[in-house]
């Protein structure tokens, strides 16, 4: 079987073994590849499995790729495939549906510290040699904020929303949640409401949803004016998920008092990102589901799909064919 990966680099920059994948057929791992019909059909070529992480996969490529039988996404999201097209031809899609549970929960809850306590910014100015000249024996810039006490409310409370409100729930903060579907699980942890109730309730909103037509755009102009003043909001889902000159808007006028994100509308973030100059804003690089362990998780699980599939064992499926 030819197997080939379309962009292998961020999740294996060189720390990693591709070895138990070439075991399973002979391997060509590009680490990135130009998002150009004409160039990916030239990688993929007779292949008759592909892995991609962000490389997107369209209905005319699905459609001429010759021996194209198996995708596996390097990720857990995957709207750069034409799913319909795949189901179609035939062509199983297998994705990771969990592998960063509490690395990315564990980010989250780093934006929001570093919100609270601004240690980078602290720690900078000390190595500028600030704290030798003040009077007093400490000095902070910003407000220090503690957590206990205070909501946070989480939408969407799977695996990653669980675990983000297991942490705040340890630190001492009243956890709301807001999902479709309510679990046991989820109940042990949080308190189960409406998504307008959350908005009204909550010091902090976490966002941990999947991107879909329903939730795309749910931090917004509209929305956001049924929340506390002061609310702090974290993303490290989806970029889309936030309508970002609403929330600077908001930033800037001291609404929201401060946002955390590791994700964007537009990745890499552009230059004219209006988020770049709001207030009380920290933008990172997408890198809540990227420690070691979590990684190489994710790649455990994507050979596995394969290798599983070569059996006739369809697991972790998405595109519906078996």
């Amino acid at each position: 079987m030819k197997i080939v990966v379309l962009d292998g680099h961020t999740l294996n920059p060189g720390e990693l073994s591709w070895e138990p994948l070439q075991e399973l057929g002979d391997l060509t791992v590009y680490d990135r590849t130009e998002f150009n019909n004409q160039v990916i059909l030239e990688r993929i070529g007779d292949a008759e499995a592909i892995y991609t992480n962000k490389t997107p996969l369209d209905k005319e490529i699905i459609e001429k790729a010759p021996n194209l039988k198996f995708i596996g996404v390097l990720a857990t999201g995957y709207n750069i495939i034409d799913i319909v097209a795949a189901k179609e031809k035939g062509i199983v899609v297998c994705n990771v549906p969990v592998y960063g549970s509490q690395a990315v929960g564990q980010f989250a809850i780093g934006l929001l510290l570093e919100i609270c306590h601004h240690i980078g910014h602290h720690s900078e100015e000390v190595k500028k040699g600030r704290w030798q000249t003040v009077s007093d024996f400490c000095f902070w810039d910003y407000p220090l904020i503690e957590l206990a006490g205070k909501t946070i409310g989480i939408i969407g409370f799977g695996n990653i929303g669980i675990n983000t409100g297991r942490i705040a729930k340890a630190i001492g903060m009243e956890v709301l949640a807001c999902d479709k579907y309510e679990t046991e699980e989820g109940k042990q942890i949080a308190e189960y409401v409406s998504k307008d109730e959350l908005f009204k309730r909550s010091d902090v909103i976490s966002l941990h949803c999947p991107l879909l037509p329903d939730t795309e755009g749910i931090i917004c102009k509209e929305n956001i004016a049924k929340m506390k003043d002061g609310v702090i909001i974290i993303n490290n889902s989806r970029g889309p998920l936030i309508v970002e000159q609403d929330l600077a808007n908001a930033l800037n006028s001291g609404k929201v008092y401060a946002a955390g994100l590791d994700v964007v509308c537009v990745e890499p973030i552009k230059n004219d990102n209006v988020l770049l100059e709001a207030k009380n804003c920290i933008v990172t690089p997408h890198i809540s589901w990227a420690p070691k362990e979590s990684r190489q998780r994710l790649l455990d699980v994507a050979i596995d799909n394969l290798r599983q599939f070569q059996k006739g064992n369809i697991i972790n499926c998405v595109s519906n064919c078996y």
